[in-house]
């Protein structure tokens, strides 16, 4: 008997011994992973952010094309509208002159029919007074 109790506890420590053993290996092989899954996600994370960099480079190069051809096309807008506003500020201008134009006319002929002299009637008198008042300086100095 006492070689069965001595054979149960050689199995028993047996037992035990292959229980740690096997638990001591599994829990390498749980370290192993954890390290091949934390090396594993910092290369992949690495190479993940290098293609969002390239995709955010690619992105903001669509963008500025775009934004430059709006900005071209609100440009060629302002210029054909400007085109548009000086070509009616002229005709407007001109319109106006001749409103101007026709407003003298005929103030200037109710006052000739007030009998109020023009501009150029007075500056006409005034360019014959100068003729006299040299005729009579002559005169005077030949007396």
């Amino acid at each position: 008997m006492s070689k069965v109790i001595a054979k149960k506890k050689v199995e028993k420590v047996a037992d035990k011994s292959t229980l740690l053993t096997d638990v001591k290996h599994y829990g390498r092989q749980i370290w192993l992973a954890g390290l091949g899954a934390y090396a594993k996600a910092g290369q992949e994370g690495f190479d993940y952010l290098k293609e969002l960099v390239k995709a955010g480079e690619e992105v903001e190069k669509q963008g500025k094309k775009l934004v430059t051809e709006q900005v071209e096309a609100a440009n060629s807008q302002i210029d054909s509208v400007k085109n548009n506003v000086y070509s009616v500020k002229g005709k407007v201008e001109e319109r106006f002159d001749k409103i101007e134009k026709a407003f003298d006319d005929r103030v200037a002929s109710a006052l000739n029919r007030f009998g109020i002299p023009s501009r150029q009637d007075v500056d006409a008198l005034s360019a014959k007074l100068d003729v006299l008042n040299e005729l009579l300086a002559r005169v005077a100095k030949t007396q």
